[in-house]
């Protein structure tokens, strides 16, 4: 999900000399995401410099400082994944800068093994969303289309597609489908599935981590389902970016020379492996806690809507399956963008930090995430906040 940031198309004088709307509200809302006294969702990417290199100070309790820098790979980098794969019970993990990277060198990986590049996915998976199909336009693979329903597949959709295909990629939970999981017996099932038509299974894991909440399982049990995962540390975690893939000692070894070939092996990532440990050692215990107040914070959004007299909205799931989800209202975008930044401008509460997304006509989106911000959030001051959140989109509507 986005809101555009940049400019209409001008002119490089025009450019200089105007800011549209969509820009303005961008930066207010920057603004108000750092002064607001309270904020429901805050978020990395509105951050500043400085508060993002607060994280480093507490880099020295999760690794010794006085240690010799990393070198392509080696030092802190190899300590993160060796821990990485210690808590998904894996043979070995290994670091990657961007997921987009990670996933594709998986993958072609099990595509030289199983002898077939097509990989089968969801429609609304990240690599058919949002990575210009560099699966097929740079990693010589196949993406096919299980389904375009809001949902996991199904077992039956693995069984039942016309073709065969190498392997099975499983975003979990699926994000442009409001962050749902399946149950655990479903899950287990669609692993069979694919190994029944000789497939492998790869986890796209983004935001494993805190899928552990609704699975009632630890996340290594979870990873023991598939033949390799991904995971990202800062979705979660809050690094400053960075991303592993874990499985197999043999397919990890020969991630790494592929890591190497796609510009993947840096020469030093200390500040990102650390913020990861970081997030490892502070957030990673967190996350069930986040999950648990995510349902009290869902419960209260749509308590306060529906109080609030608003003809149609929704939060999804019902009751979130991690410590993500959406809420839909029944306005135009621009109407409801106006009215977050205006309230963290008049009451110093920022009830949504997040961007909003046209859904359809006339229907808004956005994503509510449940962190340590949120915690210091009762349901009575949700309920309070959504009241002054819908006064104010009434009085944006009617100018």
């Amino acid at each position: 999900m986005s809101e555009t940031a940049g400019t209409a198309e001008t002119t490089a004088d025009e450019a200089a000399t105007e800011e549209s709307p969509a820009t303005l509200r961008y930066k207010r809302r920057q603004a108000v995401h750092r002064a607001a006294g309270r904020v429901l969702a805050r978020t990395s990417a509105l951050a500043t410099l400085r508060e993002r290199l607060a994280l480093l100070d507490a880099a020295g309790d999760v690794y010794d400082l006085d240690e010799t820098a990393d070198i392509y790979g080696n030092g802190v980098v190899e300590a993160l994944e060796t821990r990485t794969a210690a808590l998904l019970g894996t043979e070995a993990a290994a670091f990657f800068p961007t997921g987009t990277m990670a996933q594709q060198v998986a993958l072609r990986c099990w595509a030289a093994r199983t002898g077939n590049p097509t990989v089968a996915l969801h429609a609304l998976a990240h690599p058919e969303m949002y990575e210009r199909h560099a699966f097929s336009q740079v990693s010589g693979l196949r993406p096919v289309r299980l389904t375009s329903e809001p949902r996991l597949p199904t077992a039956d959709e693995v069984r039942g597609l016309d073709e065969p295909f190498g392997a099975l990629m499983l975003e979990l939970p699926l994000r442009e489908a409001g962050f749902v999981l399946p149950s655990w017996e479903e899950l287990t099932e669609l692993t069979e599935a694919a190994r029944e038509r000789d497939a492998v299974v790869h986890f796209d894991g983004a935001r494993l981590w805190e899928s552990a909440t609704h699975f009632g399982r630890p996340v290594d049990e979870i990873a023991a389902l598939a033949d390799s995962v991904y995971v990202s540390y800062y979705k979660s975690l809050g690094a400053y970016g960075g991303a592993a893939i874990a499985g197999p000692r043999t397919l990890v070894d020969e991630t790494k020379a592929w890591r190497h070939r796609y510009g993947g092996q840096l020469f030093q990532q200390f500040p990102t492996a650390l913020s990861a440990l970081v997030g490892l050692e502070r957030e990673l215990p967190r996350l069930p806690e986040y999950v648990r107040h995510a349902r009290v914070v869902a419960t209260a959004l749509r308590e306060g809507f529906a109080a609030a007299g608003v003809p149609w909205a929704r939060v999804h799931p019902e009751e979130p399956h991690t410590n993500e989800f959406q809420v839909w209202l029944p306005y135009e975008v621009d109407v409801v963008a106006e009215a977050a930044v205006r309230q963290g401008e008049q009451t110093g509460a920022l009830l949504f930090a997040r961007p909003w997304d046209p859904g359809g006509p006339g229907l808004a989106v956005t994503e509510i995430e449940v962190r340590a911000a949120a915690l210091e959030w009762t349901a009575a001051d949700v309920r309070r906040a959504v009241a002054d959140f819908v006064a104010l989109v009434g009085k944006v509507a009617g100018e």
